[in-house]
């Protein structure tokens, strides 16, 4: 039996100081990207596009339109922002800078509050990494940014028959070291952009440039909490290069990187609007 007033497992729920601890989220982030030139959009919950945006399909909620053509909840804001500016607004807008606040949601009936934000046409992370850490700094929170690199592990693949991207998802320490390469076995336990000049030395020069991105960004955000994290895989479909997390413990506060549209190359990442809620109540 189902009582009237239980909402179902995932959802949330916000009232009073919740509620207002939500709001002032919000605002302070809103404050920031309208300060640098950021607009903001609302895009529909429902959307004809979302199996391009998640990884693992069955997490959609799926429904039917009028003409039964095959809809889904919004569990993704990225792509549909983007696309929806691209081909939706086209020439009423000049605009490359959006922000959004707003759910997602997948299946069976997880919400997940966001602030997100998505600079169109711009290929350095840094514009908008630095961003993120405003926000926090401004909410008085401290989370450690983890800078990553989505083509190391794919190329890691491709150099080792013995690797799979599996391996890069669940972090597999042992078969990395495994294979016995020197050079891999530090990068496995690279932390620090100290550490990178000594690496930089003996890893072969593919792997070379991409680790000189995560140089860069280090450098370019001069964020005194920050560490490497090469062997990381994100799960999401459409980031390709530099990626960063903002992690308190075992839980993110925010997550970005560098995505490509069809041949437009963009930067954006999204805040995690509920997990900072339950950490500045706390």
């Amino acid at each position: 039996m189902i009582l009237e007033h239980e909402i179902p497992h995932g959802s949330k729920l916000y009232f009073g100081k919740s509620a207002k601890v939500k709001r002032a989220i919000e605002r302070v982030a809103s404050d920031i990207l309208d300060a640098n030139g950021f607009e903001e959009i609302v895009t529909p919950i429902f959307s004809y596009h979302q199996h391009k945006s998640i990884a693992d399909e069955r997490e959609l909620i799926r429904i039917n339109d009028e003409k039964n053509n095959s809809l889904s909840l919004r569990a993704d804001s990225t792509i549909d922002v983007v696309r929806i500016i691209e081909k939706r607004l086209g020439k009423n807008t000049t605009q490359k800078k959006w922000f959004y606040i707003q759910p997602v949601f997948t299946y069976p009936t997880t919400e997940q509050y966001q602030v997100g934000v998505e600079f169109m046409g711009e290929k350095k992370l840094s514009s908008v990494a630095s961003l993120a850490i405003d926000i926090f700094e401004k909410l008085e929170v401290q989370p450690l940014m983890q800078i990553s690199n989505i083509k190391i592990p794919e190329l890691l693949v491709e150099m080792f028959d013995t690797l799979s991207i599996d391996d890069f998802r669940h972090i597999n320490i042992d078969k990395f070291i495994s294979i016995g390469e020197e050079w891999l076995s530090k990068l496995v336990y690279l932390q620090y952009v100290e550490q990178l000049d000594e690496l930089l030395e003996i890893v072969p020069e593919s792997i070379k440039a991409e680790l000189l991105k995560m140089k860069e960004l280090c450098l370019e955000i001069q964020c005194e909490n920050a560490v490497l994290a090469p062997m990381y895989y994100a799960k999401m479909l459409y980031y390709d290069e530099l990626f960063f997390r903002c992690i308190v413990g075992n839980e993110v506060y925010a997550r970005g990187g560098r995505y490509k549209n069809e041949a437009l190359t963009s930067v954006g990442f999204a805040i995690y609007t509920d997990v900072l809620c339950e950490a500045i109540e706390q």
